[in-house]
């Protein structure tokens, strides 16, 4: 199941058809309230709380301008506005009739969301509770797991369970089995008994196992949960007001053109000097342009799945770039530091984004600090060594910039930066790049020093990049995405890693199996009263 028409994933709070956000002073509720009639794409009915992409679309929403309009929030807190039912998770007859690359992507989105939620309570002081009122099943659960806390409904009926297994034949697929061990350190035994019984496991024995950390009578329920809701809010060291607003994207520093089965993202540096982060508000060139990119990774993501190629170019001046990018990252601020963790996770999301990422650097570019992130996040980077190829009498020529950007700021999900993940274990030449910082460094310099691909001149510019892409698309797109995968992630392992990599590996495996997606699938099956047909032959 797909939709013809583009995905659209801009949202306004006045424009929720399943989510309510309210404030009380530093805590704000979330209330889940499903509209069953308002699925994004039409052949299924979002009962019990049940979600799409449309659903999501909305909490990322939410949990953004939590996070930049209301500074004063410390406690967020998800629950339920329907009676009895937290959420059935992801909608059963919508991933049943979604074509696997449908489901991938809308399981890669939904956890960057998930994961978004626990970077604002690891990094803004901006903690989630999960107050779960009611049965909260597979990917509700996994919305709690993404909480710091779970609190559930002490009423002798409500569960928490993960019946994927059990009833679908799948795996949670949102972080479930990862979190449960990994960060709930619920034990391995007890983990597999939980996620291989479809009824789920309530009271005491939730709390006893780790699934939940306290139980709350019915009577008080949300009194007592903004209790615990302030109490939290009070350890938070979140400060700040005078949020800003997330404005409508003007689209202005980010073109996209797409083109057969390749794409080409262009980022145009600042035309000014940096001015005060918050007069400027969502108007300044950084935030602004982050927040384009954002959108520009989730529409080609979407709607563009046969552009297996992305390019990605640069123009403008490096020294403006520089110069934004000092204003964020030397802001103390609560705004500067918002604007940090969303470039940090919109680079993420390029890491794990499933395309061939090419990053040219030509004369009249700006790969320069946090924009040179962009192209350290490609799998090759090549460098025009010449005159730009229009212009053969000009000097401008194509350089890049390292600056303390590279050196931190911006981590991967596997805690890296993108120069250590490009020279793992070599910490010598790790070295000599910093001590190359804040100067601009020829085609020749960045050959020498390992931070391109190659720099073909200007007279084999256009037939080396027109062969490479060639070579790019002749090749097997799955293939493509496992091998880019495994390059890009290196070194340790951690629970985004784990999620992105080993889980979805093998939900991604699943999810095209006969006994998950078959006719007579569990998948398929689910609803129809009659029982799926496994073939018992392990693989």
């Amino acid at each position: 199941m797909t939709t013809t028409t583009p995905v659209d994933f801009g949202r306004r709070p006045d424009e929720y058809r399943h989510w309510r956000l309210s404030l009380d002073g530093e805590v704000a509720w979330l209330e889940l309230d499903v509209d069953e009639q308002g699925g994004l794409v039409p052949g299924y009915e979002l009962k019990l709380n049940s979600y799409d992409l449309g659903v999501d679309i909305e909490l990322y929403d939410a949990t953004q301008r939590l996070r930049f309009e209301h500074p004063e929030v410390r406690v967020v807190v998800v629950t339920s506005a329907k009676d009895k039912v937290f959420c059935a998770g992801a909608n059963i007859r919508m991933l049943a009739a979604s074509e696997h690359h449908w489901k991938v992507n809308f399981c890669k989105f939904t956890n960057e969301t998930r994961n978004g939620m626990e970077d604002a309570t690891a990094h803004s002081g901006q903690t989630y509770v999960a107050a779960v009122n009611g049965t909260c099943a597979g990917g509700g659960y996994e919305i709690a797991l993404a909480c710091e806390k779970i609190l559930l409904i002490d009423d002798n009926s409500s569960t928490v369970a993960l019946p994927e297994v059990p009833l679908l034949g799948v795996l949670p697929g949102t972080g479930g089995l990862t979190r449960v061990v990994d960060k709930r350190r619920v034990r391995r035994d007890l983990a597999d008994v939980f996620a291989t019984r479809s009824d789920g496991v309530k009271g005491k024995t939730a709390v006893d196992w780790r699934l939940v950390d306290e139980l709350v009578p019915r009577q008080g329920f949300r009194e007592t949960v903004l209790q615990r809701a302030r109490e939290i809010a009070r350890e938070s060291d979140r400060t700040g007001e005078g949020g800003i607003e997330l404005t409508p994207l003007e689209h202005r520093h980010v073109d996209v053109t797409v083109e057969k089965d390749q794409a080409t993202i262009t980022i145009k540096g600042p035309e000014n000097d940096p001015g005060d982060l918050h007069e400027e508000g969502a108007g300044g060139w950084f935030l602004a342009m982050t927040r384009e990119l954002d959108d520009a990774i989730l529409r080609l993501r979407t709607n563009e799945v046969e552009a297996g190629t992305w390019i990605l170019r640069t123009q403008g001046d490096p020294a403006k770039v520089v110069a934004h990018e000092q204003a964020v990252l030397s802001g103390k601020d609560w705004l500067a530091n918002e604007i940090t963790h969303y470039f940090k996770r919109t680079l993420k999301r390029l890491d794990v984004t499933s395309r061939s990422l090419i990053a040219l650097i030509e004369p009249g570019s700006c790969f320069a600090g946090a924009l040179l992130e962009v192209a350290l996040a490609a799998d090759r980077q090549y460098i025009l060594d010449g005159p730009p190829i229009d212009n053969e009498h000009s000097e401008q020529r194509a350089s890049i910039r390292l600056t303390d950007a590279n050196f931190g700021a911006f981590p991967m999900g596997n805690g890296l930066t993108r120069l250590q993940a490009r020279f793992y274990g070599d910490d010598d030449h790790l070295a000599w790049l910093a001590r190359e910082k804040d100067r601009d460094l020829s085609a020749a310099e960045t050959v020498e020093l390992g931070l391109v691909t190659d720099a073909p001149d200007d007279l084999d510019w256009e037939d080396e990049i027109r062969i490479a892409l060639e070579g790019r698309a002749s090749l097997s797109p799955d293939a493509l995405t496992g091998m880019e995968a495994n390059h890009r992630f290196v070194g340790p392992e951690t629970i985004e890693t784990k999620i992105f990599g080993r889980l979805a590996a093998w939900q991604n495996w699943i999810f095209t199996r006969p006994n998950a997606s078959g006719p007579e699938g569990a998948l398929r099956r689910y609803g129809t009263g009659q029982k799926a047909v496994f073939d018992r032959k392990r693989v």
